[in-house]
């Protein structure tokens, strides 16, 4: 009878500290503010991830830099700092993955149908495979959108740029991007720009409308020229130690919290970015203009010469493969467009009898 006590003393402290076991805890760090589309989907993973494992896992979600500004955030995940971040592409070139490049090659997405369809893909699987060797395991693709230029004066032909100090993330490619504009790059982190735009240190720089209007460069920019000439999205990464160390029924259920996240970060990132533009419109210290299709015609000319310049590094096949991509798609569109007029056209001709 004692031995069986002591048994029972032990099975109910083993499930006691069982019970009270320490959740798994991943750090989130990212660098724009939470109301931005990538912020508002860290919230929603957080929800997401803590609902799905009964509290196994607790999301910590660092915004606006808090922990680590860009240059820093990757070397972090490969530390075990951090566990998760959803870093823009142009951060992977510099560690190494210069296939990430791509997303930042000027005009190479006509349109968001063309971006998904790269990124979820057999493209997105082999850009994700190149990260195991820097020890991290890509999880999901996020949207910003497409980025647009701004200065304190206009920007309407490409002959406007020159002279101009154009803050850039780091990448080879948005240097070579704002150079073939004539414009002079200057590398910064994010959380650095607004101040910099304040002081005179950079003239102008490019992002998609919600990162522009939440870090309140409209405060700072007298202009903002709709281009939609470059794109800036995030690739949602984890620590690859970490991630292949979780119980398997937890990453099962984190990985379905991070579907879910990304269905809505994408819904809603579009949407973020409208609603942005809107409210600089509203807030009349910025003059918002919008590139005639002639003058965007002259912008792309002046920057594809940047896709063939980066072919030897990023991959001459990957680069074709997108356009190929984007090439179908717009078969596929006109295809549709061609039934949808005889059905308007009958409808049209009944009207009139």
């Amino acid at each position: 009878m004692k031995n069986m006590s002591v048994l029972l003393g032990v099975l109910l402290l083993s499930c006691s500290a069982i019970t009270l076991a320490d959740p798994i805890v991943i750090k989130f760090s990212h660098v724009v503010a939470p109301d931005t589309p990538k912020g508002r989907a860290a919230e929603k993973f957080k929800l997401l991830a803590e609902e799905k494992t009964k509290g196994q896992v607790k999301v910590e979600v660092y915004p606006n830099s808090q922990l680590y500004k860009d240059r820093e955030e990757l070397e972090a995940l490969q530390l075990g700092s951090v566990q998760m971040l959803a870093p823009s592409m142009a951060k992977f070139g510099p560690m190494g993955a210069r296939e990430f490049e791509v997303f930042d090659l000027p005009y190479i997405f006509p349109d968001i149908t063309v971006l998904h369809r790269v990124m979820d893909g057999e493209v997105g699987k082999k850009l994700f495979a190149k990260l195991d060797t820097k020890g991290l395991t890509g999880l999901a693709f996020w949207d910003n959108g497409f980025k647009q230029m701004s200065s304190n004066r206009p920007m309407h032909n490409v002959s406007d740029f020159k002279g101009m100090k154009m803050r850039i993330q780091s990448s080879k490619v948005l240097d070579a991007q704002m150079k073939a504009l004539g414009a002079i790059p200057q590398s910064m982190a994010f959380s650095e720009v607004y101040s910099a735009l304040q002081q005179g240190v950079v003239d102008g720089t490019e992002n998609p409308n919600s990162n522009f209007y939440t870090q309140k460069m409209n405060e700072v920019q007298k202009h903002l020229t709709i281009s939609n000439h470059g794109y800036l999205g995030y690739a949602v990464v984890v620590n690859k130690k970490f991630w292949d160390g979780l119980p398997v029924d937890v990453r099962k259920e984190l990985t379905a919290a991070m579907k879910e996240a990304t269905e809505f970060e994408r819904n809603i990132a579009q949407k973020d970015n409208d609603e942005a533009l809107e409210k600089v419109r509203a807030a009349k210290t910025t003059e918002v203009y919008v590139l005639t299709e002639s003058e965007r015609e002259a912008w792309r000319k002046a920057l594809l010469p940047v896709h063939g310049e980066f072919e030897s590094v990023i991959g001459k096949d990957l680069i074709q493969g997108v356009y190929d991509i984007a090439s179908q798609v717009a078969k596929e569109q006109a295809a549709q467009e061609t039934k949808k007029k005889p059905a308007n056209q009958s409808h049209s001709d009944k009207k009139k009898q």
